[in-house]
């Protein structure tokens, strides 16, 4: 479920609720994540309390009240959407600069005294932030509390678990069998020296026994954990949810299903003399704790999160065929949307329009799911909100000039897209024009680059910042995320971003399929932001060693409209005029009548 912004008034009473049962459980400060027990990006509505709390809807975000200070932690992505949801609530926007930064341990380090107490849900808080949050705080002689969940106190019509059953991702899309990665899974976890395995986060569950759901909202995934163990293996899951012939399936193949309370239960009666496989940043503190002190515990990577961001050949072609399919019903949907603009029987649009028509194109495409994410169509002033969202209470009607910026993508059986594009609107100015050739730049920068195997992501960030920098700019979001195969549209271990630590785990391989989506966000004027998906591909090897290139895979001409020829140099235009042949040649055949016509005029060599 989506999470609805009341009234302003009814935030600040909530504020006053939550101070009180504080007082009551004698807590002088709590903390509350925007997470669950599964450490997940998007969230169930049961666990979206910053939310509920604080009327700010953003992804990412920390909140702390204490009797006189309320505030949420939160990053240069958010910033402007939160400074307007945050407005008269009582809380404060704390601005940080990056989602990983954990700046606000930092500010209870400073604002605590010796012998007052922390309290933050144990069960949502992830491992690796407790430890570093309980070090700082034992070392101010603070008290952490993780066992209670205060918001269980106020929050009165609390959400339950998500209900709806799964699903199987059969081939020709899934095109390892569960047997078959439950056996590449053992062997990694005997390379680590462990016989036991446990996995919270919901993509690698989903993928390393090709199961699908719908429990949180763009995300195919569903609620549940899993201890992997030399035998057989165990799925946790909500009462239900599992379907009777999928349940005697999955225990022909040594998978048996459990209640989801009982995951905590089985880590504390596992056999002392096992030795037990978790990852520290993909697992909660309070599923840490359940594990006996005297079980031997090997901390490293999820075997599975390498291995689903490594696409096979087979997925490659899943994922370009579904590529194809996206771009025929981008191509319908933008030439749609060109005549409404500015053919004879124009119509007024607003940005809500733009959602609605563009997910219907999506929808008659074969093997189309859902979207992907909410779709983001922001015209002028709206664009330079990275995340933003229109709304029945708050949305632009597109008219007059300037620049719509539409970020949108699909869930398919063959995989799963994210692309954004900026057209014009009217007539467009001349500093528009060059934002939009900067940002174009910047993202020829990186899709043209060849690296050595292995490189870690983050390091390749500056690429695309490059010729952004060079007129003195920036943008404060990473240039790029992995992308799953029908799964979560945010993946790791890959992320070109400034703000990622360089570690051996984001090193970058063949197979992986990656965003790049430089920006520039002129706050109450406009925004600019250019993305593609990329496949890692082998490009050559030499005395120096094997070197990668990335294959663009996302199919949509990019609106040369918008561009200032003069900032471009000719192996830029040679790079566009490319990549436009190819978008030519892969849709034509696909398409006829307007969306045809479009797709030619707009792929014209520039």
């Amino acid at each position: 479920m989506e999470m609805q912004t009341p009234d302003k008034t009814i935030m600040a009473a909530r504020l006053t609720q939550l101070r009180q049962a504080m007082r009551d459980q004698k807590i002088d400060a709590l903390l509350v994540p925007s997470s669950d027990p599964h450490l997940s990006e998007y969230l169930p509505g049961r666990w979206q309390g910053r939310a509920w709390l604080t009327g700010f809807t953003g992804s990412v975000g920390t909140f702390i009240a204490t009797a006189e200070f309320a505030g949420v932690w939160t990053d240069g992505r958010y910033w402007t959407q939160a400074e307007t949801e945050l407005a008269g609530t009582g809380v404060t926007l704390m601005k940080i600069p990056s989602g990983a930064s954990l700046l606000y341990i930092d500010w209870l380090v400073a604002h605590m005294k010796p012998g007052q107490t922390v309290g933050v849900d144990g069960a949502v808080l992830g491992l690796s932030n407790a430890r570093l949050l309980g070090r700082a705080l034992e070392a101010q002689e603070v008290v952490l509390r993780t066992e209670t969940d205060v918001l269980e106190q106020v929050w009165t019509g609390r959400p339950g678990l998500p209900d709806a059953p799964l699903f199987e991702h059969v081939a020709p899309h899934a095109s390892k069998s569960r047997v078959d990665k439950l056996a590449d899974l053992r062997a990694a976890m005997a390379q680590q020296g462990a016989d036991r395995h446990f996995i919270s986060t919901l993509d690698d569950i989903a993928y390393l026994l090709n199961l699908r759901g719908t429990d949180v909202n763009f995300n195919p995934v569903f609620l549940a954990h899993c201890l992997i163990e030399p035998q057989r293996a165990t799925l946790f899951v909500a009462d239900g949810k599992v379907p009777p012939p999928l349940r005697t399936a999955l225990a022909a193949q040594g998978v048996e299903v459990a209640p989801y309370a009982a995951a905590q239960r089985a880590l504390a009666t596992l056999p002392l003399e096992s030795t037990l496989l978790i990852d520290p940043n993909r697992i909660t503190y309070g599923t840490r704790q359940a594990v006996p002190a005297a079980l031997r515990v090997i901390e490293a990577i999820n075997p599975s999160t390498l291995a689903k961001s490594k696409k096979s050949e087979i997925e490659a072609s899943h994922v370009r065929a579904t590529m194809e399919q996206d771009g025929v019903a981008l191509c319908e949907f933008f030439a749609w949307l060109e005549a409404a603009l500015t053919g004879a029987q124009k119509e007024a649009l607003t940005e809500l329009a733009i959602d609605l028509h563009l997910t219907a194109a999506r929808a008659r495409r074969p093997g189309f799911i859902s979207p992907s994410f909410a779709t983001i169509a922001a015209f002028n002033a709206n664009g330079a909100i990275v995340h933003y969202r229109a709304t029945p209470a708050s949305h632009a009607t597109i008219e007059g000039n300037g620049l719509l910026l539409i970020d949108s993508g699909g869930q398919y059986l063959g995989g799963t897209t994210d692309i954004t594009r900026v057209v014009p609107v009217g007539t467009i100015g001349a500093a528009q024009r060059r934002d939009f050739t900067l940002v174009l730049k910047g993202l020829i920068a990186l899709s043209s680059t060849q690296f050595p195997r292995g490189t870690k992501s983050p390091m390749l960030d500056a690429i695309a910042r490059a010729p952004i920098w060079a007129a003195g700019m920036d943008y404060a979001h990473g240039t790029g995320h992995g992308v799953g195969f029908f799964l979560n549209v945010h993946e790791g271990p890959q992320s070109i971003s400034a703000s990622a630590m360089p570690e051996p785990t984001t090193a970058m391989e063949p197979g992986m399929l990656t965003s790049i989506e430089p920006g520039i966000y002129r706050p109450g004027r406009w925004g600019v932001r250019i993305e593609n998906l990329v496949l890692n591909r082998v490009a050559e090897t030499t005395e120096f060693g094997e070197y990668l290139c990335f294959e663009t895979l996302t199919l949509c001409p990019i609106d040369t409209r918008c561009i200032d020829r003069a900032l471009l140099r000719a192996d830029e235009v040679a790079w566009l005029n490319a990549y436009h042949a190819t978008v030519r040649a892969r849709l034509a055949p696909c398409l006829s009548g307007a969306a045809l016509t479009w797709l030619e005029t707009r792929t014209a060599a520039f």
